[in-house]
C-alpha cells in the first residue's frame, strides 16, 4: 500500500480511527481549529461531545476509560483550554487511568514568545501524567500518537498528553495505516522465586486476609480473583478503587477498608496474619497509621508497578506484574486451602458490626440502599467527593467491575457528573447514575446543559445537606464544632437550575418520594436532577481518626458510650 499525504488534522483523525476511538470529549479554540475542520468532516466516523467547560471534557474521557476499559480520548486548544484540563488529567493520573488529551499549540515559531494563548502544557502536567509530547514535525505526528495511545494502555494505565503545533495541524506528510499493537500484560518481571515465595506464604497462613485495588480492575482480573479468593478460603475486602473486582454480595467480602472502612475489614486485617494485597497502593486513606498497619501479619504484595513495592507499607513478599497473569499461575501452583474457622471468626465481626442508619428519615445510605433496590444493582454509579461518595460505597453492593467510577488518589470535586457523561457514552445500554453532594454538584453542574443538549438519560442525583458534608464532619469531631465556611445559606434551587439547563428535575423529602421520582427518571429518556434533602448532620460511619490505627474505627454510638463512661 502506498502512503497518502495527508496534512496533521487528517492525520490526527485517522489515527484515532485506527486506534478504535469512537466518541471524543472536547472544546474548540483557536489553535485546534483545524482538527475540529477535520473532526466535521468524519463526524459519521467519530462522535464527539461538546462539553460546558473543558475540565468536564477530562472527566467524560476517564469516566468513559472507567466504564469501558478502553482509553478515552479528550481535546482542547492551546493556553486556557489545556490549563482547564489539568485537574481532570491528575485525576486520571493518580487513579492509572488510561487516556490520551490532544492539545494544540501556538505556531512552532511563536513558542517560547508569550504568544497570544501560548502555555507550555507538557511541561505543566509532567508530573501528572505517564508520558507528554509535543509535535513540531507533522512527519513525527503519526507515531506519537500511536506511541501516546501504547504508553496509557500499557502496564500501570495513565493519561498522556500530546501537544501539537497549529502549523503541524495544517502541514502534510505521508500517511500509511498500520495495525495498532496488540497490548499484552506485563509479565517480564514475573519470577520464579518470588513465585514460590508466594506460594510459601499461603500455605503457611492460618488467618490470610486478601485486600482488592483498582489494580484488579485494571487488568480485568476479577475471574481470576475470584478463583484465587476461594482457593485460598479468605475473607476480601476492597478499597475504594477496587470496588466490584470482587461480588459485593458474596460471604465472603467484608467491606470497605480503611478511613470508613467496615469494622469487619479494619479489625480482620488488623488480625489476620497474612495480608494478600492485589494491585493497591496501600494509600494513608486504607492504611491509617502505617506503623500499626497489619502489624502482625506477613505482607504479600503483588502489583504491576515495583514503584509501589515498599513505598508506603513494607512488604514480607513481592510480585511485580499484571495481576491477571500472576494470579493465572499461582491459582495453578498450591492446593485447595481450609480456613473455615477463620472465616467463621470474621463472618462474626459483619454480624457484629453491620453499617446502620437512621431508617425514620430521608438519609443519604437510605438513597443509596433504593437506589441500589431500585436498579437490582445494575448500574453504572459515578459520584463526587464527599460523604456521599463514602455512603454509595458502602451501601450500593458492587458485583461487577467498571461499575463504580469515583476520584479516589486526587478527591476531585466536581468529577462525577462529567464522568457519568462519558460512562454513558461509552455504555449506552447501561443505566447510568451519578451520585453527588450539593458542594460538589456546585463544581460543574454546567454540565447538565451538555447532558440536555445531547440528550444524555442520566440520572444526577444530589444528596443536599446544605453544607460541605464531610469537612464539616471533620469540623464537627476534630475542630471544636467551629464551622468555617463549610455551611451554604445562600437559596440555589437545583431543580430550577435542571429546568433552565435543559432537563428535568424534582426535590424530595422522603424515602417514598425519592422512589417515585427515581422510578420516573428510570423510564424518562433524558437527564434528570433528583435534589434529595437531608439533614447537615449526618455523618459517615465508622470512621479512623486521621493518622490512628485502623482498628480504632468508632461509630457515633462509640462516642456516646465514651461520654457516658466519662
Amino acid at each position: 500500500m502506498k502512503p497518502t499525504m495527508l496534512n496533521g488534522s487528517q492525520i490526527i483523525i485517522e489515527c484515532l480511527v485506527e486506534q478504535g476511538v469512537d466518541t471524543v470529549f472536547g472544546y474548540p479554540g483557536g489553535t485546534i481549529l483545524n482538527v475540529y475542520d477535520e473532526l466535521y468532516k468524519n463526524q459519521n466516523r467519530i462522535k464527539h461531545i461538546l462539553t460546558s467547560h473543558e475540565q468536564g471534557a477530562s472527566h467524560a474521557a476517564d469516566g468513559y476509560a472507567r466504564a469501558t476499559g478502553r482509553v478515552g480520548v479528550c481535546f482542547a486548544t492551546s493556553g486556557p483550554g489545556a490549563t482547564n484540563l489539568v485537574t481532570g488529567i491528575a485525576t486520571a493520573y493518580m487513579d492509572s487511568i488510561p487516556m490520551v488529551i490532544i492539545t494544540c499549540n501556538v505556531g512552532t515559531p511563536l513558542l517560547g514568545k508569550d504568544s497570544f494563548q501560548e502555555v507550555d502544557i507538557t511541561g505543566i502536567t509532567t508530573p501528572v501524567t505517564k508520558h507528554g509530547f509535543i509535535v513540531k514535525d507533522v512527519n513525527k505526528l503519526a507515531e506519537t500518537i500511536r506511541r501516546a495511545f501504547e504508553i496509557a494502555n500499557t502496564g500501570r494505565k495513565g493519561p498522556v498528553i500530546v501537544d501539537v503545533t497549529k502549523d503541524v495541524t495544517a502541514n502534510s506528510a505521508p500517511f500509511l495505516p498500520i495495525e495498532p499493537k496488540k497490548i499484552h500484560p506485563l509479565a517480564h518481571m514475573i519470577r520464579e522465586t518470588d513465585i514460590q515465595k508466594a506460594v510459601d506464604a499461603i500455605l503457611s497462613s492460618k488467618r490470610p486476609f486478601v485486600l482488592l485495588g483498582g489494580g484488579c480492575i485494571s487488568a480485568d482480573a476479577h475471574e481470576v480473583v475470584k478463583e484465587f479468593i476461594y482457593k485460598v478460603n479468605a475473607p476480601v475486602a476492597d478499597t475504594l478503587m477496587g470496588k466490584g473486582a470482587f461480588d459485593g454480595t458474596n460471604p465472603y467480602y467484608t467491606g470497605m477498608v480503611g478511613m470508613h472502612g467496615t469494622k469487619a475489614s479494619n479489625l480482620g486485617i488488623s488480625s489476620c496474619d497474612l495480608l494478600i494485597t492485589l494491585g493497591a497502593r496501600f494509600s494513608d486513606r486504607v492504611i491509617g497509621n502505617a506503623k500499626t498497619f497489619a502489624r502482625n501479619a506477613t505482607i504479600l504484595h503483588i502489583d504491576v508497578d515495583p514503584a509501589e513495592i515498599n513505598k508506603n507499607i513494607k512488604s514480607d513478599v513481592q510480585v511485580i506484574g499484571d495481576i491477571k497473569a500472576v494470579l493465572s499461575i499461582l491459582n495453578k501452583r498450591f492446593e485447595q486451602q481450609d480456613h473455615k474457622e477463620w472465616l467463621k471468626e470474621v463472618k462474626g465481626l459483619i454480624d457484629k458490626y453491620p453499617l446502620t442508619y437512621n431508617k425514620d428519615v430521608l438519609t443519604g445510605p437510605g438513597v443509596i440502599e433504593k437506589i441500589y433496590e431500585l436498579t437490582n444493582g445494575d448500574a453504572v454509579i459515578t459520584t463526587e467527593v464527599g460523604q456521599h461518595q463514602m455512603w454509595a460505597a458502602q451501601f450500593y453492593k458492587f458485583t461487577k467491575p467498571r461499575t463504580f467510577l469515583s476520584s479516589g488518589g486526587l478527591g476531585t470535586m466536581g468529577y462525577g457528573l462529567g464522568a457519568s457523561l462519558g460512562a454513558k457514552m461509552g455504555c449506552p445500554d447501561k443505566l447510568v447514575v451519578n451520585v453527588a453532594g450539593d458542594g460538589c454538584f456546585r463544581m460543574n453542574m454546567n454540565e447538565i446543559a451538555t447532558a440536555a443538549r445531547y440528550q444524555i438519560p442520566i440520572i444526577q442525583v444530589v444528596i443536599n445537606n446544605h453544607v460541605l458534608g464531610m469537612v464539616r464532619q471533620w469540623q464537627t469531631l476534630f475542630y471544636g464544632q467551629r464551622y468555617s465556611h463549610t455551611t451554604f445559606t445562600d437559596n440555589v434551587d437545583f431543580v430550577k437550575l435542571a429546568e433552565a439547563l435543559g432537563a428535568e428535575g424534582r426535590r424530595v423529602t422522603t424515602i417514598e418520594e425519592f422512589e417515585e421520582a427515581f422510578t420516573y427518571a428510570k423510564e424518562l429518556g433524558r437527564p434528570f436532577v433528583i435534589d434529595c434533602m437531608i439533614d447537615n448532620n449526618d455523618k459517615v460511619w465508622p470512621m479512623v481518626a486521621p493518622g490512628g490505627a485502623i482498628e480504632s474505627c468508632f461509630t457515633q454510638e462509640d462516642l456516646d458510650s465514651r461520654e457516658e463512661q466519662a
